[in-house]
């Protein structure tokens, strides 16, 4: 399994349901496939989400598979407020607020900014690259985005940059 792809595709069905009036099925199927992710792909030793894992808990064949990598990263704190938005259930606030602790004490680069793609599991850098064929412009800003949307949505947020 892949956790970050479940859920970044319980998102895209939590944004559908948001959509379409707040569709029960598909908040339904959204947070049903998140709350499943979440408890296979969140590490439970070091935080952060895996990025892969075997269905029944075996040896998985990459290599990888206990690297943590950005964008699985960027997607689950997407996905946990906007299934908090949407549900106002206390546990997908909690998530969210681990999932970003997380990533922004481990893959920010304080001193130069942006992220960092790849961390070992323990959350050390594997190695320093923020860009390469793979990690592009799209899951970080699309973050940060979507998340400033919603929590100005929310009302928690000011458009004001006087403030």
């Amino acid at each position: 399994m892949n956790p970050g792809h479940a859920i970044e595709g319980a998102c895209f069905i939590l944004h559908e349901a948001k959509y379409r009036n707040n569709d029960k099925h598909l908040i339904k199927l959204g947070c049903k496939m998140l709350d499943y992710m979440w408890e296979r792909g969140w590490d439970k030793e070091h935080g952060g989400i895996l990025y892969f894992r075997d269905v029944y808990d075996k040896p998985v064949q990459e290599y990888w598979q206990d690297m943590k990598f950005w964008w699985p990263q960027n997607e689950a704190i997407i996905a946990t407020l906007l299934a908090y938005t949407i549900t106002g259930k206390e546990k997908y606030k909690h998530w969210h607020q681990q999932i970003h602790d997380y990533a922004y004490t481990h893959f920010h680069d304080k001193e130069f900014g942006e992220w960092f793609g790849y961390l070992h599991r323990d959350g050390t850098v594997a190695q320093p690259t923020k860009g390469n064929l793979f990690k592009g412009p799209f899951h970080l800003p699309r973050q940060e985005w979507y998340c400033w949307k919603l929590l100005e949505e929310m009302g928690t947020t000011s458009t004001n940059t006087h403030e």
